[in-house]
């Protein structure tokens, strides 16, 4: 595991935002969603394409708070463009576990 510096850490804006929005992504490579997320008013409103269809279903994230990094650049995934991350952890089978706050916490807040 490579060591990074706490200026390497403090450049990776991890924020929380709110799922408003959940489309199927059928022309994505592995099953995946993508998601319309909330990052309060002084980011806005973020898409993402998220490999969750195995724990998740759709109506089920809509309202879930998530950890999401909003400073990469934007990539394009098949006929989308992801503007951020949505981070998680993978489970023995490789499904992902969303990584999200414990309680609820205004849009936007940073992780630190």
């Amino acid at each position: 595991m490579e060591t990074i510096s706490w200026d390497d850490f403090a450049k990776v804006e991890l924020r929380v935002g709110t799922v408003v929005e959940v489309h199927d992504f059928p022309e994505a490579r592995k099953p995946a969603y993508i998601l319309l997320v909330d990052f309060g008013p002084e980011i806005g409103m973020k898409k993402s394409s998220a490999q969750l269809t195995t724990l998740y279903r759709k109506e089920d994230l809509v309202g879930k708070q998530v950890l999401g990094v909003v400073n990469f650049p934007s990539r394009q995934i098949g006929p989308h463009r992801s503007e951020c991350l949505i981070t998680g952890f993978a489970d023995t089978d490789g499904a992902v576990i969303l990584a999200m706050p414990e309680r609820p916490v205004p849009n936007g807040s940073k992780l630190f």
